[in-house]
């Protein structure tokens, strides 16, 4: 059980949260604890909406614990450091990510793998190292040790890069780890919304053949002409799948709703390698004949370290890669949550959050 925030805390805090799991955000007052030796206080100012953001609000997946104050894409202003920093000065631009503790200790965490530690803390909605419960981006400022703080490359946008701090690290980790980076080999990317037009663009810039595999016809021009890909293909058009049957090496998965992966399957050549990263509310069935029989492989990844985030921050700035975005105040969230719902934003809303913020 999580202490209580208010009383175990002294610095004052505003933000917005939701307050049960009707989703609707409101105007709310909290705490940050002091910033500590190892700490650094960071002034937000922008914060990116992340689907996770709009399931976590809604309990989707049963663990909310509410109030619930979301947002893990957090750009903003170190104006505090503790005497044990070394890598953050006041007045630095630094980013805040999906995480913001581990244990340190374990093999995850020295193998610089901090996502996957047993005793990780989620930037929100989860109970941080001190024993309280976090409290995320949609909000003025937050505390976090030094060893999940960001430096934010110098030429990368604050507010179009923030959503890289977990929709980037989210398609760069599986590229990485699954050796999709050699040019000139064919990359598939199932879905076109927040996580795949980063991957198309992250594969354009590993030198990858690039073709998007969306249900929706009319992101064809968009995928081609605006994001970079080679080509785009139907996913509902059963003339055009049989044809490209055998011609992927990967397939980077982002769709969050239930879907069929046989169709991918059949796309990837023999050694193939189908990636999922979305999320949905059901489990998938997964064939295991196309994986016997073209001896495949179906994996998963889920963000990435605190080395390999700052990697995929410094890769980015030098590719030019940023999130495509729609900028909104804080008082707009809940339509955009309901637009999120939708799939209508082209890619990723975020937060101004220094401009828009203000207690009532």
């Amino acid at each position: 059980m999580a202490k209580s925030p208010e009383t175990e805390h002294p610095n004052k805090a505003f933000g917005w949260a939701a307050k049960d799991k009707s989703g609707v955000l409101s105007p709310f007052h909290f705490s940050r604890r002091d910033n500590g030796d190892n700490d650094v206080t960071v002034k937000i100012l922008y914060c990116g909406v992340c689907h996770t953001d709009l399931h976590t609000i809604k309990n989707d997946w049963g663990f909310s614990y509410y109030p619930v104050v979301p947002g893990h894409e957090i750009v903003g202003i170190a104006t505090k450091v503790g005497k044990n920093v070394t890598k953050f000065r006041e007045g630095d631009r630094v980013g805040v990510g999906v995480i913001t503790g581990s244990c340190q200790s374990c093999e995850s965490c020295n193998q610089d793998l901090e996502n996957y530690c047993p005793q990780m803390s989620f930037t929100y909605n989860s109970i941080g190292s001190d024993g309280t419960k976090t409290y995320g981006g949609y909000s003025e400022s937050i505390v976090v040790d030094q060893r999940f703080v960001l430096q934010f490359p110098e030429g990368l946008p604050s507010d179009s890069g923030a959503p890289l701090l977990c929709a980037g690290i989210t398609v760069y980790s599986p590229m990485k780890y699954y050796g999709m980076t050699e040019p000139g080999k064919h990359l598939g990317v199932a879905g076109l919304g927040g996580l795949g037009h980063v991957a198309v663009k992250i594969g354009k810039a590993f030198g990858l053949k690039v073709t998007v595999i969306s249900s929706s016809p009319s992101k064809e021009d968009e995928a081609i002409n605006r994001l970079g890909a080679d080509s785009f293909l139907v996913s509902s058009d059963p003339q055009k799948m049989k044809a490209a049957i055998g011609t992927m090496d990967y397939i980077i998965d982002t769709v969050s709703a239930v879907h069929a992966l046989f169709p991918l399957l059949g796309l990837l050549k023999v050694n193939g390698k189908l990636v999922t990263l979305g999320l949905p509310e059901k489990p998938l069935e997964l064939p295991i004949f196309p994986l016997v029989l073209g001896r495949k492989m179906v994996g998963g990844s889920d963000i990435g370290g605190m080395k390999e985030t700052q990697e995929m921050l410094e890769f980015c700035a030098k590719h030019n890669i940023t999130a495509d975005i729609e900028l909104i105040k804080m008082d707009e969230i809940n339509t955009a949550m309901e637009r999120l719902a939708k799939s209508d934003v082209r890619y990723r809303f975020v937060i101004d959050v220094a401009n828009s913020l203000s207690p009532p």
